[in-house]
């Protein structure tokens, strides 16, 4: 599709929120809050002309790789957030992406995204083969106090349960959604403190594609205001999720 006349570098996108996506308190869930933020930078990709269908005359899609996400309150359920998202850098076969939400003038969440540019085909990741040149970058402009990292996965784990990959799980790139890991890992968090928002920030590790039919273990560990999880498939982790309690 050709670059939008309502493109901008910088996206704001209002979004309103529904019950169906709130937890029994009313407050947001985690894993709809990433659905939001991910769907905002979509509609700037799509803008600009880097979305999914542009990128799928290639055969290529924009993969999630790392995601952290610190949050000063949740927003909750009839309230209207702005989420703003730009582009800190895009080079090759990568982009970091980075987004705020805003309730009125008050940024409430920063989040910092890094994503790869990888073939549908042949499943490995490649350089972009679409221009963004009119996309501005903004190296200095970050969204988080900490950027994210890789999890420290060495702590000592238990297997808390074995999830198959089923239909409902997948996206449009024909493999499990990002969001769905942190829903599987969170349906083993302790219901309280989900409740409570007692999550300070969380950061997520996507290592390895999981598909339809797989059957994938998850594994727990906990230390002190930190609670891992893996996710992994024939004894390799495939995805790593860090909360960081208050």
């Amino acid at each position: 599709m050709p670059i939008s006349k309502e493109f901008s570098s910088i996206l704001t996108k209002d979004w309103e929120i529904n019950f169906l996506q709130c937890y029994p308190n009313g407050y947001l869930k985690y894993t709809d809050l990433c659905n939001i933020l991910q769907l905002t930078a979509g509609v700037h990709a799509e803008l600009g002309g880097i979305s999914f269908s542009d990128m799928q005359v290639n055969h290529q899609a924009w993969v999630l790789s790392r995601m952290r996400v610190e949050v000063k309150r949740l927003p909750k359920w009839r309230d209207s957030i702005t989420v703003k998202t730009w582009i800190n850098s895009l080079e090759n076969s990568r982009s970091i992406r980075c987004l705020e939400v805003y309730i009125g003038d008050e940024k409430i969440i920063g989040c910092e995204t890094f994503w790869a540019v990888f073939n549908t085909q042949t499943r490995r990741p490649e350089n972009l083969a679409l221009a963004h040149v009119h996309f501005e970058k903004y190296p200095n402009d970050k969204a988080t106090a900490v950027s994210f990292s890789k999890i420290d996965t060495s702590l000592t784990r238990t297997a808390v349960a074995e999830k198959k990959i089923l239909l409902s799980d997948l996206d449009i790139v024909n493999h499990a959604n990002s969001a769905k890991y942190l829903e599987w890992c969170l349906d083993y968090f302790e219901p309280k403190l989900l409740l409570n928002r007692s999550i300070q920030s969380f950061e997520m590790n996507y290592l390895k594609e999981v598909s339809l039919n797989e059957t994938v273990s998850i594994a727990k560990s906990n230390a002190d205001t930190k609670t891992t999880f893996t996710v992994n498939s024939n004894d390799k982790i495939c995805f790593a999720l860090q909360l960081n309690l208050k």
